[in-house]
């Protein structure tokens, strides 16, 4: 078991699937991590098997949840980072959407962000930090059927934008990484709303992304990575 106290200490939300669960593979071996997400029993499964890690468990569209586990931290030293993973699918046409269908898609991929990197900020001042957002090509171009799922990402990508310039005098970086389609379980969710194939060999890996979101973490102190797009080749 490492020393948690020398380690880099980053919070990955999402972190018990898909592009969540990679990244903390990646940055296991040289970090402590915090594993995020509302699946106590698979979070504490997976932090058994790492070299430093703890689970961070909270509904995280549920506020006060959020508060009070962000209150219950120990971070001496502050933060080193904050990996946003976690996010949901809502697809539909605009004319079949529900009221609660967007309110979802804002909530969990916006303002959850949003108020958790609130809360988490004080720790990334003091450890001078960085905050890595994982949005999508979604987030660039919107197209039917995807309208709820691109204004959050569309908004996600403002509200990193805006975060980044914020928070430049306190020298806490904000990284955006935008995945075009990945190998996930939200892959084959989007394909089976699209009526057509999985094909598992013609999205990126989600290893791939969690390359990318070490890159952003891991650059020196003078650079910072504002945003990343990734594509299947």
């Amino acid at each position: 078991m490492n020393d948690s106290t020398a380690l880099p200490r980053v919070l990955v939300t999402g972190a018990n699937r898909g592009i969540g669960r990679e990244i903390a593979l990646a940055l296991a071996p040289d970090h402590h991590l915090l594993l995020g997400g509302r699946d106590e029993a698979a979070l504490t499964a997976l932090a058994a098997g790492l070299p430093s890690a703890e689970t961070f468990v909270a509904d995280l569209a549920d506020p006060a949840a959020t508060a009070a586990a962000v209150g219950a931290l120990d971070l001496p030293g502050g933060l080193d980072g904050l990996v946003h993973s976690a996010g949901v699918l809502v697809s539909g046409r605009v004319e079949d959407l529900s009221t609660a269908d967007w309110t979802r898609s804002l909530t969990v991929n916006v303002t959850a962000v949003a108020e958790l990197t609130r809360l988490l900020l004080p720790a990334l001042r003091e450890a001078r930090g960085t905050v890595v957002t994982i949005n999508s090509g979604s987030g660039y171009t919107a197209k039917g059927g995807g309208g709820a799922y691109a204004a959050s990402k569309f908004a996600l990508r403002a509200l990193t934008d805006a975060l980044r310039d914020e928070e430049r005098a306190h020298g806490v970086r904000v990284s955006s990484v935008h995945p075009g389609r990945v190998a996930t379980d939200m892959q084959r969710q989007l394909r089976d709303f699209e009526k057509g194939e999985y094909r598992e060999s013609d999205y990126v890996d989600p290893a791939t992304v969690a390359a990318t979101v070490r890159l952003a973490l891991d650059l020196p102190a003078e650079a910072s990575i504002d945003e990343l797009s990734v594509r299947p080749r």
